[in-house]
């Protein structure tokens, strides 16, 4: 059969339709199992259109019968496709020939409705499934974890458990997958205790796949306990932890980490661990190291890979060496709108607003469609009223696009406002957002107050945030107390006060000093000083608010004992204590 035709020129073959080509084939299939070998090889080539033409073939040609073995190559193939189309095409015929169908291939059409995300399909097999096993749970707990319906995926892993079959290594990686989707940590840690308990608990696939649930609820020791009993890790075991580190925060254990698994030696890291190790870099601001990393990615052929190259570019970006984030962009090989992302923001953080609107005109010429992330990044370029004109035209496109109901979006066209010193239209922007603000909405306006010293409106808009009942966090807190400072509304400082205290913001060192600070503007010095004194040790920043306090309402000879005591315990003063340091140097 094989030499008859080959597998590569099937396609071909059939589409032609010349006689001779039509008897070579009738040739590959001259009986059932020519037939039948026919399709199950195309399969094993990975030639799956070429494998479900055969079948078409077949049908049109002979009447011979489909094995079971076959239906299931052919299941598996539409699979491998997402082909729903295909796939249903298959099944149908699977019942129009009244095949009963054994749990293998029942369990094949299973996952084939499930990598093509029609749930539906595979809940409505799986109840009229005469026998389940193990693989019938996963199947359908994987389509349901894949495809967003987590709490289904939970709720059918325990009715397994209760039906008295075993989970096995598959049905914890996909169940483990469903938790951080409910956002809920204790049915994570239930199901590691599950984990633990099995026999097959141990395999990597359960124990990766813990990594990353421990990962993704911020949970970075418990990930690190679970990768640290891993007796022989994989690069997947490697990977997720190197990338959670990464993730939150803890870049300098991501690159600790990365050297590991260098040092072992066992595997090559792939485009993810590399653009892990690339973020770690670019935020701990560690080019050196950076440009070595990158010289390990070209040296395993991943130059041009477009993760790896659209990590090294924001590397290269954030770090300021924008030369070097230019060069890598233009060697990914064919760049995708995170790429384009990463070199406009880079350009636009560092102040090349010109170049950055000329990168994002060059990405619509290429017909690739903006996000709000590459909009987000864009207001970054435009800092002062002299961009002003070119922010407002990109605030027009983002109406045009649709992006004005993104909370995001409209959080960063507030701060782009503010730092143009345009508190009109940042206001404008604010109103418009009606029930879309959030704590970063709120903060941004009342920064934007206080940049153009407006501090009545910033405790006017305190006022409606208190109202709407939206968090204050401690950045609310440090910006508000700041106006009661600039307006001297000791009334409504005390008030603020009050709040920290039931709210718990009071531990907070900034909220604390700004605390002190409002104190000493109002006039309030004693209680300046209480707070002061609760602080177990104060920075530089408690200490000039007090000492500056002081100085400004004539307290100089208390100003100048409180700055001697400063330097002895080994602060040294910042810039706001100038005018201080002018008058005690006049006093001596």
């Amino acid at each position: 059969m094989i030499k008859l035709l080959k597998p590569q020129s099937f396609r071909g073959a059939i589409q032609g339709g010349r006689p001779n080509v039509r008897e070579s084939l009738c040739s590959c299939f001259r009986n059932e199992d020519a037939g039948n070998d026919c399709i199950s090889f195309l399969y094993r080539q990975n030639l799956y259109w070429e494998a479900l033409e055969a079948f078409d073939f077949m049908q049109k040609n002979t009447s011979f019968r489909i094995k079971s073995s076959t239906y299931a190559h052919l299941i598996c193939a539409c699979a491998s496709l997402r082909s729903l189309e295909q796939g249903r095409r298959v099944h149908n015929h699977i019942l129009r020939c009244n095949v009963q169908p054994d749990v293998v291939l029942h369990n094949h059409i299973l996952n084939m409705y499930g990598k093509c995300g029609s749930l539906v399909d595979a809940r409505r097999v799986f109840d009229v499934m005469p026998q389940r096993n193990v693989v019938s749970y996963t199947s359908v707990i994987a389509a349901y974890s894949q495809n967003g319906q987590e709490g289904d995926a939970v709720k059918l892993y325990f009715e397994m458990l209760q039906s008295g079959l075993v989970p096995d290594q598959f049905t914890f990686g996909s169940i483990v997958k469903a938790c951080p989707g409910l956002g809920d940590v204790g049915l994570g840690r239930q199901v590691h205790g599950h984990v633990l308990k099995s026999e097959l608990g141990s395999h990597l696939i359960a124990q990766n796949a813990l990594i990353a649930m421990y990962t993704k609820f911020d949970q970075i020791s418990d990930a690190w306990n679970v990768f640290s009993r891993i007796p022989e890790k994989d690069l997947v075991s490697w990977g997720s932890i190197i990338s959670g580190f990464s993730q939150l925060g803890y870049e300098t254990e991501a690159l600790s980490h990365f050297k590991e698994m260098l040092f072992q030696g066992a595997y090559e890291p792939n485009e993810f661990i590399f653009g892990s190790a690339f973020s770690a870099c670019g935020s701990l601001l560690q080019p050196e190291y950076g440009r070595q990393i990158h010289g390990m990615c070209i040296k395993v052929g991943l130059e041009r890979d477009i993760f790896a190259g659209c990590s090294v570019c924001d590397m290269y970006a954030r770090c300021g060496f924008l030369d070097s984030a230019r060069t890598v962009f233009y060697q990914i090989e064919r760049p995708d709108l995170a790429s384009w992302n990463a070199i406009i923001a880079g350009l636009a953080n560092g102040g090349h607003a010109t170049e950055a609107i000329s990168y994002f005109s060059k990405l619509r010429h290429m017909r690739i469609i903006p996000d709000d992330v590459t909009v987000r990044s864009l207001l970054c370029a435009f800092t002062s009223s002299l961009s002003l004109s070119q922010g407002k035209q990109v605030h027009s496109y983002i109406v045009k696009m649709g992006f004005e109901s993104w909370t995001t979006v409209c959080n960063a066209l507030l701060t782009m406002y503010a730092k143009c010193s345009n508190l009109h239209n940042a206001l404008i922007v604010f109103e418009e957002m009606g029930d879309n603000v959030n704590s970063v909405s709120w903060n941004a306006i009342l920064t934007a107050c206080m940049q153009q010293n407006q501090a009545a409106e910033a405790l006017r808009l305190l006022k409606l945030m208190l109202v709407s009942h939206s968090t204050i966090d401690q950045i609310t807190m440090t910006i508000v107390l700041g106006a009661c400072a600039e307006v001297a509304s000791l009334e409504m400082g005390n008030q603020m006060h009050c709040f920290t205290i039931k709210s718990g913001l009071l531990l907070d060192v900034p909220v604390v000093n700004a605390l002190i600070d409002m104190y000493a503007k109002c006039g309030s010095l004693v209680m300046s000083r209480k707070l002061f004194d609760l602080m177990e040790t104060p920075d530089v920043v408690s200490w000039s608010s007090l000492i500056v306090g002081y100085a400004q309402f004539g307290y100089d000879e208390e100003a100048l004992k409180l700055f001697r005591t400063m330097r002895s315990s080994g602060v040294n003063p910042n810039q706001n204590m100038g005018l201080f340091l002018l008058r005690s140097t006049a006093l001596v």
